[in-house]
């Protein structure tokens, strides 16, 4: 007589996610806030909502992402703690730039086969991240996939959810005409254009991960897996260097991501104004050029896939400038001014010149 059917006999280890959870829990651990009530393991992440009576009207601000292709790379090198800098750093980034501050945040990893180990490496840098960024890890989920991923695939993706004071949204109706574009500086790549940049190194070049590159000081691989800069923490501390009182000269903020620098930057500019970028202000990491030397990639393709070396974006009265970049630099953050709002109708951004050698 055969062997009924069963769910580990189908393929689902449910021994192994709840290994999983047990590995995971001192790093969850790390990441929280005095808001968050109870711990790991609840069906919910539960959060005290009454430090919002301290505000005068909270708009709740939420965004949700991935890491993209980014993720073949860890498991290629078979190293996951690292990428959770790319997932919260995604997430929690693009609620800065309206002036929220990311309260807490949740993680969904899909897996062909649960590895308790890989699991909770993932899991450790995204509580590492999220204590970076200031907000809280309050839960997620982990789920088994098999015959629709390998073994040894996965995914991740989280949401996060933050608050922000109504009249002090940042955004385009903030914008002004002679306002400067301060850019900060990116670690490298970050999570975006991973599909082109894997067809450029792997299948165009036929480079090999441990490949050691002159241009890049190290290998190939290093360079490709370096995490994502989670701006948050420091970009909410700048806004309220900035922006208290009667003054407000930061008026708006920009998470560079797919679709690169000018379409993200003309999110945050509107249709009466525009914005002329000077590319000769900074010089983008190697990485960026050897893209586009090996794969002849032109470069408004490069420039729409990339970040190019900057990773966020601030648009601010120029009287603010200097005191904004002494502040970023004091958080090990580099930034620059690299362009200013015109009169100019459109609401249209434009790459001018040539970067710096």
């Amino acid at each position: 007589m055969s062997e009924g059917a069963s769910y580990a006999a189908a393929g689902v280890d449910i021994e192994a996610g709840d290994r999983a959870v047990e590995l995971m829990k001192e790093w969850v651990a790390k990441a929280t806030r005095p808001e968050v009530v109870g711990g790991l393991g609840g069906f919910a992440g539960l959060f005290d909502a009454t430090a919002l009576t301290s505000y005068r009207r909270p708009l709740l601000a939420t965004s949700t992402d991935g890491i993209g292709t980014k993720v073949a790379i860890a498991q290629k090198l078979d190293k996951h703690d690292t990428i959770g800098f790319d997932l919260v750093g995604m997430v929690v980034d693009d609620l800065v730039v309206c002036g929220a501050e990311p309260l807490f945040m949740t993680d969904y990893i899909c897996t062909g086969k649960v590895v308790p180990e890989t699991i909770a490496q993932i899991v450790k840098g995204i509580a590492e991240a999220c204590v970076e960024a200031g907000t809280a890890l309050v839960g997620g989920e982990t789920a088994e996939h098999p015959g629709l991923l390998e073994a040894d695939e996965y995914d991740v993706a989280g949401a996060a959810t933050g608050v922000v004071e109504a009249d002090e949204v940042l955004g385009a109706e903030r914008v002004r005409a002679g306002d400067v574009v301060l850019a900060m500086a990116s670690s490298g790549l970050h999570s975006n254009g991973y599909s082109l940049v894997r067809h450029v190194f792997f299948d165009r070049a036929k480079w090999s991960l441990d490949r050691e590159v002159p241009e890049l000081g190290t290998t190939l691989g290093e360079v490709l897996l370096t995490p994502t800069r989670v701006y948050a923490k420091r970009c909410l501390e700048l806004i309220q260097e900035l922006n208290h009182g009667d003054e407000r000269p930061l008026h708006a903020m920009s998470h560079i991501t797919g679709g690169g620098f000018a379409a993200n930057l003309a999110r945050v500019v509107p249709d009466e104004l525009s914005v002329r970028i000077d590319r000769s202000t900074w010089t983008p990491a190697p990485i960026f050029g050897l893209v586009g030397l090996l794969g002849d990639v032109a470069l408004p393709e490069l420039e729409k896939t990339l970040n190019m070396g900057a990773g966020m974006v601030a648009v601010l009265d120029p009287s603010a400038a200097d005191a904004a970049i002494q502040a970023l630099a004091a958080r090990d953050i580099p930034a620059w001014v690299c362009g200013e709002v015109t009169a100019t109708p459109g609401g249209t951004v434009a790459l001018e010149g040539a970067y710096a050698k």
